[in-house]
């Protein structure tokens, strides 16, 4: 664990009364705290599937939903049942809020049978009842800086703002996600950023997560209104509903490519839960049927794969990295534009700069990465290299390494993972040999088969002595293969259309992607790392969150992946499955002591647990 100088910190404690919570919630987060943590009690009062928790500001109330349409609000600190009352629903329930700087009065519920209410708890009443979704209402996001105002998500694809001050009995369409991705989008969760409450996250169906900025949504929409011209248009005219940089994207750079074979699969690429960090400069996002993936929104990276060109070889010809009319492909794959700059890799230098010998920690920490590798453990060799990575991020031989591993394990993102290594690899060490190689291999087992054998050839050029190896043959063989089967069902595409080219979209309104949407989807951010789970990845209710406000070091704990630079501090937990009706509360573990429950960030982690059901 890192050591840090907390001094000033505990000077600012003793001065100023409220910086003691922070001071807590700062630096209570430890590896021994993690590693301590259990269960601690089940409160149970709930006769359904509990679908959702929320923590108050300060952290000592606790609000449940159910799918008995009633909504509990516990002392977690105690272990109490502090009040039951039925919500006005008629189906379940899926998300719970307290409204801001309401004194812990208000309650807002969203539920699947289409409506939103609020709820005055010290009446046990609802107030306020929306039906303006048509559609299960799935998350209720709301922002400090606006406490009068909250936000809903629905499986209607719209976002949907609510001020309780302007109307009581309906809503404003904030986003709707059918003008860009069709009409089957649904919304599935939405957050806003602490630090910055005109910052809106929203997850949908689909790989992308979306940021917006609530405050240029409503200004572009004012000047429509304010414009002399909002009502005369022409034919051709188009207005946007969204301005430009309203909108950023962010994905899992594999993700977009990887879709079919997922949909293939039956697996369901959907953000089933997004939250800011606590300074709101990272994004976490749970992908259900895949991983979770933390995006950083300061230091932002575009996808490898997005810098890859699509070319098809075959009878058509590539000019300016667009096929001929008679080729299929026109640069568009999976709704992506991807670069036509051609794919290269770094020139050999003559002369390139020695690695610097690791000093003896590390030298045993990568020794000890190796023999994990050779005994086959994966995910062991990979947590070491990452350690070793993290001491020493200019080492092209770690990356190499790990990227090695990743290839071996072949779970879900590992080669994407490795892809990622291999360049770093290369772009420290342009002669890496192994890594030139590798990620040939990478960019076939991610369908990148034409830019796989170019990389190939490139590598077969930089190195001619290794052009007739047995493992250089076989990838060029299975390069081969992929390539004449994917012409063979292109052609016969082709016969069975007319000869013409192969539409890449459909033109069917249900499912059809706009052009803006393309735009911004081209624009899209990659993750800076990513956390496996321990259990199912299929789940529709994984939600992982940040634990604590500690400074953030470099931690193994629960990790399967990169190096992190979020800590146990901030360990992503996934939902696990159990028993239904009851409120799961973790403590630390020290025989005779209660866990300190009223820190609310620390233990924003621990969020509704609950068995899939088919209304999940």
């Amino acid at each position: 664990m890192a050591k840090v100088n907390i001094t000033r910190d505990l000077i600012r404690r003793q001065i100023k009364e409220r910086g003691a919570l922070s001071f807590e919630r700062r630096y209570h987060v430890t590896d021994p705290f993690i590693r301590r943590l259990g269960l601690e009690a089940e409160l149970q009062g709930h006769s359904g599937c509990v679908n959702c928790l929320e923590w108050n500001e300060k952290g000592d109330l606790l609000a449940s939903g159910s799918d008995d349409q009633h909504t509990i609000v516990w002392d977690p600190l105690h272990h109490k049942k502090l009040l039951s009352m039925h919500t006005g629903h008629t189906a379940n329930i899926f998300s719970v809020k307290f409204l801001p700087h309401a004194g812990d009065r208000i309650l807002i519920t969203g539920a699947a049978d289409s409506k939103v209410h609020v709820h005055d708890l010290t009446v046990k009443e609802t107030i306020h009842m929306f039906g303006d979704h048509t559609n299960r209402v799935k998350r209720i996001a709301t922002a400090p800086m606006w406490p009068n105002t909250f936000w809903s998500a629905a499986e209607d694809g719209l976002i949907r703002q609510y001020d309780l001050r302007e109307n009581s009995k309906h809503s404003e369409v904030l986003i709707d996600l059918t003008e860009y991705c069709g009409q089957l989008v649904e919304a599935k969760c939405l957050t806003v950023n602490p630090q910055d409450n005109n910052c809106l996250a929203v997850g949908a169906s689909g790989p992308f997560v979306r940021l917006y900025d609530i405050r240029m949504i409503h200004n572009h929409r004012k000047s429509m209104k304010q414009s002399p011209s909002a009502g005369v248009h022409t034919f051709c005219d188009r207005q946007k509903p969204l301005p430009d940089g309203a909108a950023q994207y962010y994905v899992a750079g594999h993700l977009p490519v990887k879709l079919p074979d997922y949909n293939n699969r039956l697996r369901v690429l959907v953000a089933t839960y997004v939250t800011f960090s606590p300074n709101g400069t990272e994004l976490l996002v749970n992908m259900g049927g895949e991983q979770v993936y933390l995006f950083d929104l300061t230091y932002k990276q575009r996808p490898y794969t997005f810098l890859l060109p699509r070319k098809c070889h075959s009878s058509g010809e590539v000019q300016n990295g667009k096929m001929s009319t008679n080729g299929v492909s026109n640069g568009v794959s999976n709704g992506l534009h991807l670069h036509s700059n051609g794919f290269r890799l770094p020139e050999s230098r003559a002369h390139v700069s020695p690695q610097v010998e690791l000093p003896p920690y590390l030298e045993r920490v990568k020794q000890q990465a190796n023999e994990a590798f050779a005994c086959q453990q994966w995910t062991q060799a990979i947590q070491l290299y990452s350690k070793a990575v993290q001491r020493a991020p200019h080492n092209a031989m770690l990356y190499g390494n790990r990227a090695a591993a990743y290839m071996k394990r072949k779970w879900d993102g590992d080669h994407y993972d490795a892809l990622r290594d291999c360049l770093k690899a290369i772009s420290l060490n342009p002669c890496h040999l192994k890594a030139h190689f590798r990620l040939a291999r990478c960019l076939f087992e991610l369908k990148y088969v034409a830019e796989a054998l170019e990389c190939l050839d490139d590598f077969k050029g930089k190195f001619p002595e290794q052009a007739h190896s047995s493992a250089c043959d076989a990838l060029g063989r299975d390069i081969t293969a992929a390539l004449f089967s994917k012409n063979d069902g292109e052609e016969k595409k082709g016969a069975g259309g007319g000869g013409g080219p192969v539409r890449l979209r459909s033109t069917s309104r249900k499912d059809s992607i706009s052009e803006d949407e393309m735009v911004l989807r081209e624009r899209s951010y990659d993750y800076q790392f990513r956390y496996c789970g321990h259990c199912n990845t299929t789940t529709d209710i994984k939600e992982a969150n940040f634990f604590g406000r500690r400074p953030p070091t470099w931690s193994a704990c629960s990790r399967g992946t990169s190096p992190s630079s979020t800590a146990c501090s901030r360990t992503p937990a996934t939902a696990s499955s159990p028993p239904a009706a009851s409120t799961q509360l973790c403590g630390s573990g020290i025989p005779g002591r209660r866990a300190k429950t009223s820190r609310a960030e620390s233990w924003k982690t621990w969020r509704a647990r609950r068995r899939p059901t088919s209304g999940a």
